[in-house]
């Protein structure tokens, strides 16, 4: 086990005070540089056409196309040149594997099938907590991630390939079990083919094996990695062959933006859009503080997992790819549930009192 029960009741005095600063600071700083983030991103989009199509626009009826016996990658390459999107490199072009699910089930049987992810993805929660937490966190974590599944209900959920991706890893979090990890392994690896961006995932994972000598399970991760290696180099290769002169380069991931740019996604594709921007940019640290009080494999998993995918985003993102963001969904907000036995344990260590929580 990474972490103990309780690893924040665990922190010496000097450090649990550190760590209640270091939060208080940060919500601070978020609930001023959040509204600015939104600004720039509010004037990025007055800037756009009307008539876009829009990304969940362009996936359908790069689906549609291919439900009607079109070639994905013929489809996918003349939607994109026809809708001025850039066709290069060739990560512009989504990986095949959510067409081609929407060719075998189409769109009720996509909509249906991303639906019971979202309510797997509740009962699996309600599940791995229950024994070890309080009966009002399993009920608060259920009732937030409620509110977080509406967007499922949308039908243009099922062409959103990061909105799946992050169900899949979401239910590939909470799966998790040391003795029957396989499962587990299943729902990231189809995470990835949905999504590259659930690499650091998977990488993760396999770093995580590998320090607890887990080397089974790390052998199974490897692989999944190799086989992604392989498909990823023949997409490559399959777009490449139809490139054009005339095709529209990327204006590359070098954004820069900084971490008001994920607060700001999670306080536009989340819940806490119901709240003022400055308080929402502030709660939206929240939940990783509540993950840090799980402790155990899944707590350091998910604080690292989260940590790092907000970090991969204020780096390389650019403010048009606030939609990143639904990697870390749904899971990321029900560390909200949390949050009070986060508090309560570290006013706990600063004070020198350390009784594990009942």
């Amino acid at each position: 086990m990474i972490l103990p029960d309780n690893p924040l009741r665990r922190l010496p005095r000097a450090a649990a005070l550190a760590v209640m600063a270091l939060v208080l600071a940060a919500m601070v700083w978020s609930a001023f540089a959040v509204p600015g983030a939104g600004a720039v991103d509010a004037a990025q989009q007055a800037t756009k056409s009307e008539e876009s199509i829009g990304d969940f626009g362009l996936y359908k009826l790069i689906a549609q196309k291919v439900q009607a016996g079109e070639p994905y990658y013929k489809a996918a390459l003349s939607a994109q040149r026809a809708h001025n999107y850039p066709t290069k490199p060739f990560v512009t072009v989504r990986l095949p594997t959510l067409a081609w699910g929407h060719s075998v089930l189409g769109q009720t049987g996509m909509t249906v099938l991303v639906c019971a992810m979202m309510l797997a993805v509740i009962a699996l929660f309600g599940w791995r907590f229950y024994r070890r937490f309080h009966r009002y966190e399993i009920v608060g974590g259920v009732l937030i991630l409620v509110l977080s599944g509406a967007a499922v209900l949308n039908d243009m959920a099922a062409h959103s390939h990061g909105l799946v991706a992050g169900l899949l890893l979401s239910l590939a979090l909470l799966t998790y079990q040391p003795e029957r990890w396989w499962p587990s392994l299943l729902l990231g690896a189809l995470a990835l083919f949905v999504r590259e961006l659930a690499l650091p995932f998977v990488i993760l994972w396999l770093g995580f094996a590998i320090v607890q000598k887990r080397w089974r399970e790390a052998a199974s991760v490897a692989a999944v990695l190799l086989v992604f290696a392989a498909a990823l180099y023949a997409h490559a290769q399959a777009i490449n062959a139809l490139l054009l002169p005339i095709d529209k380069p990327s204006p590359g991931w070098s954004g820069m933006a900084g971490p008001a740019l994920p607060l700001l996604s999670l306080t536009k594709l989340t819940f806490l859009l119901a709240v003022p921007t400055p308080m929402g940019g502030a709660l939206a640290i929240l939940p990783l503080l509540g993950w840090a009080a799980t402790g155990g494999r899944i707590g350091a998993f998910a604080v690292l997992w989260f940590a790092g995918f907000l970090l991969a985003m204020a780096l390389f993102a650019r403010v048009e790819n606030f939609y990143w963001i639904v990697l870390v969904l749904p899971a990321y907000l029900a560390g909200f549930a949390f949050v009070p036995r986060a508090i309560a344990d570290l006013l706990a260590a600063a004070s020198g009192s350390k009784e594990s929580q009942s």
